[in-house]
């Protein structure tokens, strides 16, 4: 396919037709102001496919402005000026790039001929992957470490060492993040291959409309042409008979050729509602790795990975702290605070602070926050180690009520704003070098002891509720 290129709004292309529409009404509804300052540096991207609609930016902090404040708007303004659009997808204009297109007849990549058996699969399922997301902009720690070294293992070159691979976890953990980082690396790795990722909605619309047009065929020799396949949100199918057992029949196939499959659900594969045993037996026959909650250590290390980008831009490490502390379940909505903050700080043209940070993100910040006290921890803690509460604040020094009482004051420092000396004060007036101490062996424990770390792991969860 040609390099894609940019339009003017008086082409008679009709998608570029479209988006002179779209701008007319996007300046009228946003203002001058908003509109000049995020709207007006947008391109179109023009691939020649009129279902899925690519709009360019020239900075990453752009793009992802935009797109958390107007996906949904663009899609709905082009919607109402093309109804066969299907997604509007916002790139940096600087990763834009030909895009991938498989076909079944033949493994050549950049020809600007689809086989005609590829006509129906659009640019958003065909391998063209986001390019921010990329193994090397993966923060690991322990809680999502097996996912990712499972997605790299099947990205490598040669026989797949498992195949399928099944990520779950609840939304905003990394999973898609994960997908298109694998789908990237192994066409990295396997130029002369081809690769598909989409939604389980998506593979249930095609498949349908294959059903209506009597063209079932065509469209299992595209997704069993594919040498990696890759399907995300797989819970949305839960029900959908005909789906499943087509969906059934595809795995099988490419389980029995030794091809890669990649899945992506919000549980474990025996946890799907609507599915039957059989397939969800079979989702399960390969590897299945979870990805748990962020801890706060990988919360903020989230946010300075993303800040990295943006050497320009400056925020406070107190401001990070607030994010990360506050914001726990999820990544995604850890990402969306950070990005609406300096959002406003820009179009405000105000320095980031942490009053300013509050004052931008006080409803979201209300939305999450429960405030976790130092009883209520001393509670967890001895009921989990069944102890009676009384213990940790004595004088006893017994490991089997020492070691409690240090995880204890752990995460009074990691969960709570009280200083060491109020930790100290509700743990039997003891001083706050013990507190220090505590917190520090502690912290040595988790990366030796994977019981200690498990149970420390487990009562977070429980006190972040």
């Amino acid at each position: 396919m040609t390099q894609a290129r940019t339009l003017e709004s008086d082409t008679m292309n009709p998608v570029a037709k479209a988006w002179a529409s779209v701008r007319g009404n996007l300046r009228r509804s946003a203002g001058q102001r908003l509109f000049d300052q995020w709207l007006k540096p947008v391109e179109l991207i023009d691939d020649g496919n009129v279902e899925a609609i690519r709009l360019g930016l020239p900075s990453d902090f752009m793009a992802q402005w935009v797109r958390n404040h107007y996906a949904e708007r663009l899609l709905l303004e082009f919607r109402g000026v093309l109804p066969g659009v299907s997604s509007v997808t916002i790139e940096t204009l600087a990763d834009s790039q030909p895009q991938r297109v498989l076909t079944a007849a033949s493994n050549d990549v950049g020809s600007d001929r689809r086989a005609p058996e590829a006509e129906a699969l659009s640019a958003a399922e065909s391998s063209r992957f986001d390019p921010r997301f990329t193994f090397d902009r993966f923060v690991v720690d322990g809680s999502n470490r097996v996912a990712f070294n499972a997605s790299r293992a099947l990205a490598e070159p040669g026989a797949p060492r498992f195949s399928p691979l099944y990520l779950h976890s609840t939304t905003g953990q990394g999973k898609t993040h994960l997908m298109h980082a694998i789908g990237q690396a192994f066409l990295a790795d396997n130029p002369g291959m081809s690769a598909i990722y989409m939604p389980a909605e998506r593979f249930m619309f095609e498949f349908v409309r294959a059903l209506k047009a009597r063209d079932t065929l065509a469209f299992k020799a595209r997704l069993r042409g594919a040498d990696l396949l890759m399907i995300d949100d797989l819970q949305f199918i839960g029900g959908k008979d005909a789906t499943q057992d087509e969906f059934f029949h595809t795995v099988n196939e490419f389980m029995g050729s030794g091809k890669r499959l990649v899945f992506a659900a919000d549980r474990a594969p025996l946890a799907l509602e609507g599915f039957t045993p059989q397939l969800a037996g079979r989702l399960g026959s390969g590897l299945v790795a979870d990805i748990r909650q962020p801890e706060l250590e990988l919360r903020r290390a989230i946010l300075q990975r993303k800040l990295a980008d943006m050497p320009d831009v400056a925020v406070p490490e107190e401001v990070i702290e607030l994010l990360a502390a506050r914001i726990t379940s999820n990544i995604r909505e850890l990402e969306g605070a950070l990005n609406r903050l300096l959002a406003y700080a820009q179009l405000n043209g105000e320095a980031i602070t942490i009053d300013f940070a509050v004052q931008t993100l006080g409803e979201v910040l209300r939305h999450v926050q429960r405030r976790i006290t130092i009883d209520e921890i001393q509670r967890a803690v001895s009921a989990h180690f069944d102890l009676k509460q009384l213990d940790l604040i004595s004088e006893r020094r017994a490991v089997a009520i020492a070691r409690p009482r240090q995880i204890a004051m752990y995460l009074a420092k990691r969960l709570t704003t009280r200083s060491l000396p109020e930790i100290g004060r509700k743990f039997g007036n003891r001083d706050h070098s013990t507190v220090i101490h505590a917190v520090r062996r502690i912290e040595d424990l988790r990366g030796k002891d994977g019981e200690i770390d498990g149970a420390v792991r487990t009562l977070m969860r429980k006190l972040e509720g």
